[in-house]
């Protein structure tokens, strides 16, 4: 499986969108992506390709030396593949190559693949935000992370 790392393009929104919808309960509104890809200067936004098709994509926010990761999801269909973990290993490493030096995120409490990722880049848990999730009023677990060439080899 040849999957291609790169910059998001306003030809991926309608993909990415609908990775978007279909991963999370509470999707970002469309024009949200169009925002962060051409308005926001601190967004960073990427993409996993595989078969000119998009299954993956990430916006991430860089603040200072932090990057924040807004987003993350792949295609229902592809997961377990370890595209998410290439996805963000790749913008963390274009983050440490603009000078970020930590990083840091919410996720939500009962998902558990994404909390076992993140553990693998060594996050940790910070603290939690009780009923951030409003479709279900669910905790958002708060972590952080050094940024270490080391950690994106895990």
């Amino acid at each position: 499986m040849s999957v291609i790392l790169r910059k998001m393009t306003s030809e991926d929104l309608e993909e990415v969108i609908s990775i978007d919808q279909v991963s999370f309960s509470l999707p970002w509104p469309p024009r949200s992506f169009q925002y962060e890809l051409t308005d926001n200067p601190a967004s960073r936004c990427w993409v996993a390709e595989l078969d000119g098709h998009v299954m993956g994509m990430l916006v991430g926010w860089l603040i200072v030396d932090e990057i924040h990761i807004a987003t993350i999801a792949t295609h229902p269909d592809f997961r377990g593949r370890g595209i998410g973990k290439k996805l963000l290993s790749f913008a963390l490493e274009a983050a440490m190559d603009e000078g970020a030096i930590s990083t840091f995120l919410e996720v939500r409490e009962s998902n558990t693949a994404a909390l076992e990722m993140y553990r693998k880049f060594g996050y940790v848990e910070d603290g939690r935000r009780e009923g951030y999730y409003k479709d279900n009023a669910e905790a958002a677990i708060l972590m952080s992370a050094p940024l270490t060439r080391a950690s994106l080899n895990r």
